[in-house]
């Protein structure tokens, strides 16, 4: 770079649309081995080959380990990344499925358009039709019961029946409602302990109040809580409550609206005299917010303080914060684990909980009683912690992978129900979508037809190969919509039955940020690089 300025490179059309491509095919190759029962694990050596490897079948992490030398390539990689990622982090399962449905429909476009298409329209019938198969999954969703709960979570765990059974054992000791966490044990074992909380549907106000960077969260143990829907916007407000915090060397979560101002003047503070405080916003609006706050001071014991009531925030003093156990804030939610509460929180708990349970009964609107009845569970439900042992770092770190995303799975489960798994409801919409492009006359829907019927079957096509079986002569006297191959036990059946399982979420959501990838890599015609040189060390 001379007097600031910065050569690039560029690529056009089929020649940067192949190196995209050629990037993709590389980081599917890496991960998907890795799915289903019978796929193979992963080693990947520490950055600057200073702490050991990593042995893994998650495909998260397989991805996010791999960087390319040539810049277009790396660029179809972060992508890719980014799918697997997004994935993860709404669904918790299903990375290894998105990366596989991403190569198939990159390549599956690739193949089938040509200059004689009109690429923008063949994108957007893709595009479509990935919705209506979305809402074609949330439909044909069954409800998960304690049975199966137990298959979703031995699944996700890579088929660790006992993994799954700490799982099942730990949402049935909560309740659906309930919320269920992962820690690293001091230990070698690994178990689960139960205690009582509440969720927040709101994350930390600023990334900058983010400590533990691997999570992407906010952490705070033995925490005071200021719970305020009265904005915010002078630090001198709360001068009353940030003195102690800050002499005692104390840690606070505030719940209350903040001005940009506020935000990032805490959040400086944290970043540089290691104040140990998050704020969020207060969840949900109008007359919604307001009960569900008071519903939130009344489980950590502090005073609520309301503009609606007419409350005078300058008057705020220690002794009307709350106190919890632990907070973990994310980008998207917060966890308040509360204290073993003294007896007179609890009986103030129950009394808020009997009142609720008579609005119940006399409210007339179901969405008025669905609200109440998650206030009741809110107030009422737990929260488990499932703590990951091993006898080494690396034994720990794979098993936690393995926990976590068996976790998560089973909770995108209790939202949007299950399917059978292995691949098969995706295969049977790639059968589908066979039949409808023989008989589509439009040019552009036909295509896009024949990238689905030729993508959607690869995840099931991979699950087989990785066991060594072909699929074309395993599914070629096929015997309905539900019956497949269970390649754990070698056997056919209906799917469900066998304990197969897929939640919706991480079908549905793999499939769509696949086609996002894929619509992206199809629709490129230039790509702008920094320029490189790569000298002989």
């Amino acid at each position: 770079m001379q007097n600031g300025f910065t050569p690039k490179e560029l690529h056009f059309s089929d020649d940067g649309r192949t190196k995209l491509t050629n990037g993709i095919n590389k980081i599917a190759n890496a991960v998907k081995s890795t799915l289903g029962p019978r796929g193979n694990t992963v080693l990947i050596e520490s950055p600057e080959h200073l702490h050991g490897i990593t042995v893994t079948k998650d495909g998260v992490t397989v991805a996010k380990s791999i960087s390319l030398m040539d810049p277009v390539e790396n660029l179809a990689v972060r992508m890719m990344k980014e799918a697997a990622d997004r994935t993860a982090s709404s669904a918790g399962d299903g990375t290894t499925t998105a990366i596989v449905l991403a190569e198939a429909l990159v390549n599956a476009g690739t193949e089938i358009m040509d200059d004689s298409v009109n690429r923008t329209e063949v994108l957007r019938h893709l595009v479509d039709e990935t919705k209506l198969i979305a809402n074609h999954l949330k439909l044909k969703g069954k409800k998960l019961d304690e049975k199966r709960l137990r298959d979703v979570a031995v699944i996700s765990a890579n088929n660790d029946s006992a993994i799954g059974g700490i799982i099942s054992e730990v949402y049935e000791s909560v309740g659906k409602d309930g919320i269920v966490t992962v820690e690293n044990s001091k230990t070698s074992s690994t178990y689960y302990e139960t205690t009582k909380g509440i969720k927040i549907k709101r994350g930390y106000a600023s990334t900058l109040f983010i400590n533990d960077q691997k999570r992407d969260e906010c952490v705070l143990e033995d925490t005071y809580v200021l719970v305020c829907d009265t904005e915010i916007n002078n630090i001198l407000q709360i001068e009353n409550i940030l003195k102690p915090i800050i002499q005692e060397g104390k840690k606070l979560l505030i719940i209350a609206p903040t001005s940009t101002n506020v935000t990032n003047t805490l959040a400086a503070n944290v970043i540089k005299n290691g104040l140990k405080i998050c704020t969020i916003n207060p969840p949900d609006f109008g007359y919604r917010q307001h009960e569900l706050m008071q519903d939130i001071a009344i489980s950590v014991g502090a005073t609520y303080f309301s503009e609606k009531t007419g409350d005078d925030l300058s008057l705020i003093s220690f002794s009307d914060l709350g106190h919890c156990s632990r907070v973990i804030a994310s980008r998207d939610s917060t966890v308040i684990v509360k204290d073993n509460e003294s007896d007179g929180v609890n009986a103030v708990v129950a009394e808020r909980i009997s009142q609720l349970q008579e609005a119940h009964s006399i409210a007339k609107a179901k969405q008025d009683k669905d609200f109440i009845n998650q206030r009741i569970a809110s107030l009422s439900g737990g929260i488990g912690v499932v703590y990951v042992g091993g006898n080494t770092d690396l034994e720990q770190k794979e098993l936690y992978d393995r926990v976590d995303d068996a976790v998560c799975a089973v909770r995108s489960a209790l939202e949007e129900g299950i399917l059978p798994g292995g691949g098969l409801t995706l295969y049977n919409m790639h059968k589908t979508y066979t039949l409808k492009e023989s008989n589509e006359k439009n040019i552009s829907k036909k295509i896009a037809y024949a990238i689905l019927s030729k993508s959607l079957k690869a995840p099931l096509y991979q699950i087989l190969a990785n066991a060594g079986l072909d699929a074309e002569e395993v599914y070629k006297d096929c015997k309905g919509a539900m019956w497949g191959y269970d390649v754990k036990k070698d056997k056919y059946g209906y799917l469900m039955t066998l304990g197969v399982i897929d939640p919706v979420k991480v079908t549905r959501q793999a499939l769509q940020n696949a086609v996002s990838v894929a619509v992206t890599i199809l629709s490129t015609n230039a790509i702008v690089t920094m320029a490189r040189s790569y000298e002989q060390e």
